[in-house]
């Protein structure tokens, strides 16, 4: 009976271990993509806003807007006075808080759509066509884009803008 060669085993020992191994550059390629901060890219979603949010949160203003999604549940309400530089301000309601917002202009800076701005969010309303329907304040089919500017994160909602009285 041949002897075993125990050396021989240490070759393939050295081959298996080569091939589990990274080399240099790919090691810290991974190390360093292991710790990189994760980004979040999850949305809140809006939810639709209550009468006692809006008692609770009230806004200061002569005229508003509003933007209802396809629903019909009010998410976004805006409000500023007329002719004034001060900023509109408003109201949504995500699924963990309620926040307050601004845009520029006043009133008049709203009523063709706005970019709504706060604490890590920013919701635009982007007009889509005529009014819809007679009377002085008809809706206007719009698109409301929730993002959140710390991680690319979005979502469009359709629904309508309405503004007056």
């Amino acid at each position: 009976m041949p002897a075993a060669r125990p050396l021989a085993v240490v070759p393939l020992a050295i081959l298996a271990l080569a091939a589990c191994t990274d080399p240099p550059e790919r090691r810290e390629k991974r190390l360093v993509e292991e710790a990189a901060p994760r980004m979040d890219t999850t949305i809140v979603s809006l939810a639709p806003l209550t009468e006692g949010d809006i008692t609770e949160h009230p806004l200061a203003g002569e005229l508003g807007c509003s933007f209802t999604n396809a629903q019909g549940d009010l998410v976004l309400l805006a409000k500023g006075d007329v002719g004034s530089t001060a900023p509109a301000q408003a109201l949504a309601k995500s699924s963990v808080a309620i926040d307050r917002l601004t845009a520029p202009g006043g009133y008049d800076g709203i009523t063709g759509g706005a970019t709504f701005t706060g604490p890590d969010k920013t919701l635009t309303v982007a007009i889509k066509g005529p009014a819809i329907g007679g009377g002085e304040s008809p809706p206007r089919p719009a698109a409301l884009t929730y993002a959140r500017p710390n991680n690319g994160a979005s979502q469009t909602f359709e629904g309508r803008w309405t503004c007056g009285p």
